[in-house]
């Protein structure tokens, strides 16, 4: 089967704040010399992560810094465990998954019970996300029923044999690290950069009032004034999926793999990141999708705007996008050659399906293992 699928994407936004950088406005970069809007490869997977998990029959993962707790601790006491040994036993369990925080025990008389024990379950929780596969959990679920019938604490080979590799889907894609435990990190099979514009853009302020509806009659003015950033852009996104990582992550299961690639691309071209969606409502969809499959180096093809796209803003710009990435496309080739197969829509002029993408993405997958 081809190894590499590459998926490139236009999209555009009429003005929006999709991901903000620590003073609340739109993230940037500088490419050509030029400013453009920015989303994160982080905030485009979180959001695709979330939107593809039900599609995915349950075999996905849960990523948190309270699973010991969640999955663990508070399962224990419903068992009947009591308190203080589902606690020791919580701790002892935590590194297998990460640094627990452990911080002091407050034991001030002044707390009341409730946040005496707030502050204690601190030390439950890891200091950095865990991601855990359903297949982890269900031994956890295992092992808390086997300690609260046998009514003892769990043995260190019990609390080994807690961690595997797992077969989710979401973990098999975006991958997991376990520092203390190296053995069980995943490498991800799915890369993603970030989206950029395709032309210069200037971050505009947005000066907004509120008027309090109890107002008197002979009153008047805002009762609060603000003001935030926004841009408007053509966005363009690059996804990378090794296809033969993705079904040795997920255990041979061509099916599985094939269910995540679909999500992942369905998600891609229909989801919007949701920073300031209710000041904005700046859902959209992709208007051009090409896929690519081939066992050559993966490679983006972002420099086809490394020259911006700038002058008049109209409806010729999604054209002239499509042009610059196709012609890149094909110079590139004359220099390299190629061996990739294609497929694309473009919903400027109508030509293309998701369906035909999507049957493409996942055409000739097979197992290796």
């Amino acid at each position: 089967m081809s190894k590499f699928l590459q998926i490139h994407l236009l999209t555009a936004y009429a003005p929006c704040n999709l991901n903000r950088d620590d003073l609340g406005r739109p993230k940037t970069a500088t490419f050509g010399n030029s400013q453009r809007l920015r989303v994160s490869s982080q905030s485009l997977k979180r959001v695709w992560r979330e939107a593809f998990k039900p599609s995915l029959d349950g075999e996905h993962g849960v990523r948190s810094k309270r699973a010991v707790i969640e999955y663990f601790y508070q399962p224990l006491l419903q068992a009947g465990v009591a308190e203080k040994d589902a606690f020791e036993w919580a701790i002892k369990l935590g590194p297998h998954f990460g640094k627990l925080k452990v911080e002091k025990d407050d034991k001030a008389k002044d707390k009341s019970d409730v946040d005496k024990l707030k502050s204690r379950l601190k030390n439950l929780e890891l200091e950095t996300l865990v991601f855990l596969g359903n297949d982890e959990l269900a031994s956890l679920t295992a092992l808390v029923k086997l300690l609260a019938s046998e009514k003892r604490e769990p043995k260190a080979e019990e609390l080994r044999a807690l961690r595997s590799k797992p077969k989710a889907a979401d973990i098999a894609m975006f991958g997991r690290m376990l520092a203390d435990s190296p053995e069980f990190n995943v490498e991800a099979a799915v890369q993603v950069a970030h989206a950029i514009t395709v032309h210069t853009v200037e971050v505009e302020d947005d000066y907004f009032t509120a008027i309090d509806d109890l107002n008197r009659a002979d009153e008047s003015g805002s009762s609060h004034i603000g003001e935030s950033g926004f841009g408007a852009g053509l966005f363009y996104s690059y996804i990378c999926v090794d296809r033969d990582l993705l079904v040795e992550n997920l255990k041979g299961d061509v099916a599985l793999a094939s269910k995540a690639i679909e999500g992942l691309l369905k998600a891609a071209c229909t989801v919007s990141p949701t920073g300031k969606q209710n000041s904005h409502a700046s859902r959209a969809r992709a208007l051009y999708a090409q896929a690519e499959l081939g066992d050559a180096q993966p490679r983006q093809l972002s420099f086809a705007y490394l020259r911006p796209l700038d002058g008049e803003y109209n409806l010729d710009l999604a054209d002239k996008a499509i042009k610059a990435l196709e012609d890149s496309q094909s110079k590139m080739e004359a220099v390299y050659g190629s061996d990739e197969k294609r497929s694309q829509f473009n919903a400027v002029t109508g030509k293309g399906t998701m369906a035909e993408l999507l049957r493409f993405a996942t055409s000739d997958l097979v197992s290796k293992i």
